[in-house]
């Protein structure tokens, strides 16, 4: 409301508090509402005399409040309305785990609300979700699942789709049925943490196979089946979890041939499978009797949610599915489920992957700018960039000097299968980190990276 006025109070305190306090009392009032646009800085200085600093720290109170949303070239944004609940909790907030790869955190105030809205509709059958329910899911969130599914081309039957509670518990009651402990599995040379401690635990021996641009190296894979009688080969094929790789299709129908010639399962993690515009087929789609594939929803709309749609090479493997998964899990959370599949029917779920998709362009951009002749990996749509540090330098003392900048940076020691760790790191570019304060952060690991040794 580019009109809005603000009355400060004269009670001494201070100025932008004042603000801050004058924004909340619009909004309660109702003079305010959810996506109004609040004048510009200077504009409301000027009109209550008072500096612009002031007004900024008002407006930046305000959002620290969750009050407002500001968008660089686009101004500040009611973010609630006088129906919402209480403001943001700053201890929720400040609850972030950076070695995670984040997605980047949607801002848009007619987003935002279209998600409240969604667990405002879902709310009405909070007494029927705080109750024990199937075990893998009812069949009106199969449905949503297979709807899910369906944007990366895959129809399957509903009795062999399960929701499950994250990828890691499905991963770990996969593994629970194939192998036992000492048996052998496959993967890439550099992988996806999770797994490697999944089946640290399940005490399972894990090998990591070469590769190249194209993905996982065809003769290493079938030279390593036959000598290894692996139970199952696990792999995270678009955007890979750290090296941004995506295995072109033509390496798709191969490893296919490969483990269908072979009889091998293949545990498919398409954690951002959904975040290209025009990804490459799943590879359940090339050998759907022996692959587990499995369609996270953390990458591509929420990890709070803990959920994953998971299709399994038959009905009766998906039965067993749903066995361990109650030995682990009971099931996945019955409010969440229906807070997703709400999501999906109504159009907000793909609002939410469109934003990542375009947010992760332009944090994309900023790194390819700021780190512009620094060594890296990456591809337009992944959440992180996997940098090769130059000769000499640490990657233990990058990520010293990095530390409370927040930006997530892993090093190659918690990636690695075999070998000694090369000096690489994963700079993740998503979480709440603004696009401003990414640059920054990039500027600073850039400096420190090209200095001399």
């Amino acid at each position: 409301m580019q009109s809005w006025t603000p009355t400060l109070r004269r009670d001494g305190a201070a100025r932008y508090l004042q603000l801050a306090d004058a924004i909340a009392q619009s909004i309660d009032d109702g003079v305010l509402s959810l996506g109004d646009r609040l004048p510009p800085q200077r504009r409301l200085a000027d009109r209550l005399g008072i500096d612009f600093t002031t007004v900024s720290r008002g407006y930046a109170e305000a959002q620290r409040r969750g009050l407002v949303r500001s968008h660089v070239g686009r101004g500040t944004f009611v973010a609630r309305d006088r129906a919402s609940d209480s403001p943001r909790d700053a201890r929720r907030q400040a609850d972030i785990d950076l070695t995670m790869n984040l997605p980047p955190e949607p801002e848009d105030a007619e987003l935002l609300a279209r998600m409240q809205d969604g667990l405002q509709a879902v709310s009405a059958n909070m007494i029927d979700l705080l109750r024990y329910q199937s075990v893998t899911g009812g069949q009106i969130d199969k449905e949503a699942a297979s709807t899910w599914l369906s944007l990366r081309g895959l129809v399957p039957s509903l009795d062999r789709i399960a929701v499950t509670p994250g990828a890691h518990p499905t991963m770990l009651a996969i593994l629970m049925g194939l192998a036992t402990t000492g048996d052998c599995l496959l993967c890439e040379d550099v992988t996806y943490p999770g797994f490697r401690a999944i089946a640290a635990r399940l005490g399972l021996r894990v090998i990591g196979l070469p590769g190249d641009a194209e993905g996982i190296d065809p003769d290493a894979l079938d030279d390593a089946i036959r000598r290894h009688a692996p139970k199952a080969l696990y792999l995270n094929p678009t955007l890979h979890n750290p090296t941004t790789r995506t295995i072109s299709p033509a390496r798709r129908e191969r490893i296919a041939e490969i483990i269908l010639s072979h009889r091998l399962p293949l545990i498919e993690d398409d954690a951002y499978g959904f975040i290209p515009p025009h990804p490459p087929a799943p590879l359940a789609t090339f050998a759907p009797d022996l692959v587990w594939h499995i369609g996270g929803l953390a990458k591509c709309i929420g990890a709070g949610l803990r959920l994953a749609y998971t299709v399994a090479p038959s009905s009766h493997a998906a039965r067993d599915l749903a066995h361990q998964l109650k030995t682990i899990s009971v099931m996945p959370s019955p409010l969440m489920m229906a807070l997703a599949t709400r999501w999906i029917t109504d159009g907000t779920a793909d609002r939410i992957r469109r934003f990542i998709r375009e947010e992760t362009l332009a944090r994309q951009a900023i790194a390819e700018q700021v780190l512009a002749g620094a060594a890296y990996q990456s591809e337009p749509h992944a959440f992180n960039v996997w940098m090769q540090l130059p000769e000499g330098q640490s990657r233990a003392e990058v990520i010293g000097r990095m530390a409370g900048t927040g930006v997530g940076i892993m090093p190659a020691d918690a990636f690695t299968v075999s070998g000694t760790p090369s000096e690489s790191l994963r700079v993740c570019l998503g979480g709440q980190i603004s696009r401003t304060a990414l640059h920054d952060a990039l500027g600073l690991l850039s400096y420190i990276t090209s200095r001399q040794v």
